[in-house]
């Protein structure tokens, strides 16, 4: 039995090295973090692509690829160009002053002249269309600012009868008033041509009363004004 009790012990002191190690292990492990590159990367990957037109040189055709966001030149890629070693030492140097000046307005390199006008004219395409494509999908929400819209204004009661226009409008502009009401009065149906055309001329309710047609003047332009705030 003596003889035991140090072999149990050696044993209870082997582990124990063990026991202290492995938390140390995983220690190590769970402070290990991803690399941030995949999100930079799908960042910087991120715009419109566009590609400009190719240009013949004498040297060989020569195309850009041009990536932007917005108007902005994020990255400029050559899909084709000579195959010469003075084009080769050219290109970096065009694609960064490119990127700095932010448009085709870039000197030449000396010694690649051709490259560089070639490539300036593709890039200006891009840029060009790039332009285009933003004007075009701008182009509804535009249209749909200054599209037709009719208003029609309060009822105002005088003391020749009921007036009330209807005003179309397109965008802020003022296109057409129409008397959905008015006094039966030849007085009324004379100045109400006048009213209209001083409506138009003015683009406000801001007009002249005609004269003989006080009352009915007065409630058009009230009820036009009715119209123009309720448009907004």
């Amino acid at each position: 039995m003596k003889r035991a009790i140090p072999v149990v012990v050696l044993s209870i002191a082997g582990l124990v090295p063990v026991w202290r190690y492995e938390p140390s292990v995983g220690a190590a492990t769970s402070t290990t973090e991803p690399a941030s590159t995949p999100s930079a990367s799908a960042g910087s990957s991120s715009g419109t692509v566009v590609k400009g037109t190719t240009i013949q040189t004498e040297k060989g055709p020569v195309q850009v690829q041009v990536t932007f966001s917005g108007e902005k030149i994020t990255a400029v890629k050559m899909l084709q160009q000579p195959n010469h070693p003075q084009t080769a030492a050219a290109v970096p140097k065009l694609v960064a002053e490119t990127l700095k000046a932010q448009s085709a307005d870039i000197d030449t390199v000396s010694g690649a002249t051709i490259t560089s006008e070639a490539y300036k004219k593709s890039l200006q395409a891009a840029i060009d269309s790039n332009g285009a494509s933003a004007k075009t999908s701008a182009s509804p929400s535009a249209s749909a600012a200054s599209a037709a819209q009719t208003v029609s204004g309060s009822t105002v009661n005088t003391d020749k009868g009921p007036v009330q226009v209807q005003v179309a409008f397109s965008g802020e502009k003022i296109t057409a008033v129409k008397m959905l009401q008015q006094p039966n009065h030849p007085q009324t149906a004379a100045a109400v041509p006048k009213l209209i055309a001083e409506t138009l001329k003015a683009q406000s309710a801001d007009i002249d009363t005609v004269s003989g047609a006080t009352i009915t003047s007065d409630g058009y332009k009230e009820s036009l004004q009715a119209a123009i705030d309720a448009k907004g």
